[in-house]
């Protein structure tokens, strides 16, 4: 039977939260473990919905997935912590930075920067709803699609341009649980008219934002647009030439690096 767990939690030194992106688990995060937990102590949690996540419940609102990460920090014992998150994941760090939760954040391409009106949104909901509805029918051969590098590349192609370093176990649990979010058909649903607002001006805690040239997925620079001109003109911007929409998982050492030393204070 597959077991997703809800957290990870590791390390010691200051608290460092790390929230995954849409579609994915907490172990995302496995390959920078071993260079973070060294001097932090990791939570990595699972968000609301996910694969071995919490339940979202019958209500589900703009403020749900971090509603529910405060409910996990509270549990740790985290009043505040540094938070790192990714897409979605970076786009909850950023709701919590505005509830006074994270004493810095690095977002890795986080969600919700797109123009108003910008239609590439829609575009991506409905390639995620194809990338869910796919999984769901490769899971049951995710060993086996992770055996080769040619499955290797298919299944990480939106995520990342480097692969070859991934192990195919990683590679093979996250089909795995793109396959068990549950919640993904609703969450997409209510994203595709989500308001994707921040309060930027309630924030007092520094920023870095790091993004992917090669993003697939949130294409740099136009799905950072109010990012950049409205939320966090101000943040410490960091560019990966060539890296997908996953840096954790593309470039880990760089990524754990950049993580570090923005949250050493």
């Amino acid at each position: 039977m597959l077991h997703f767990t809800p957290f990870h939690r590791g390390g010691s030194g200051p608290p460092l939260v790390c929230l995954h992106g849409f579609l994915d688990t907490w172990r995302t995060w496995e390959l920078l473990l071993p260079s973070l937990e060294r001097s932090r102590e990791v939570l990595a949690a699972t968000l609301a919905g996910h694969a071995g996540g919490p339940p979202i419940g019958a209500e589900l609102g703009d403020t749900t997935l971090a509603d529910a990460v405060e409910r996990a920090m509270d549990a740790a014992g985290f009043e505040t912590a540094h938070v790192v998150g990714n897409s979605l994941g970076g786009f909850v760090a950023l709701q919590l930075a505005a509830r006074g939760r994270a004493k810095t954040v690095v977002a890795l391409a986080p969600a919700g920067g797109w123009a108003p009106g910008d239609e590439s949104v829609q575009e991506l909901l409905t390639l995620q709803t194809t990338i869910y509805e796919l999984s769901r029918r490769t899971a049951p051969h995710a060993d086996a699609v992770a055996a080769s590098p040619e499955g290797r590349r298919r299944a990480t192609q939106f995520i990342t341009e480097s692969y070859e370093h991934i192990p195919a176990e990683l590679i093979a649990h996250l089909m795995r649980g793109v396959a068990a979010c549950a919640d993904a058909p609703r969450l997409i649903e209510y994203a595709r008219t989500a308001r994707w607002t921040l309060d930027a001006e309630r924030f007092e805690c520094p920023v870095r934002v790091v993004w992917g040239t090669a993003d697939r997925l949130l294409p740099w620079p136009s799905a950072a647009t109010r990012f950049r001109g409205e939320w966090l003109p101000h943040a410490d911007w960091v560019e990966l030439d060539g890296v997908g929409h996953c840096p954790q998982l593309d470039v880990p050492l760089e990524t754990a690096q950049l993580i570090a030393g923005f949250t050493s204070g």
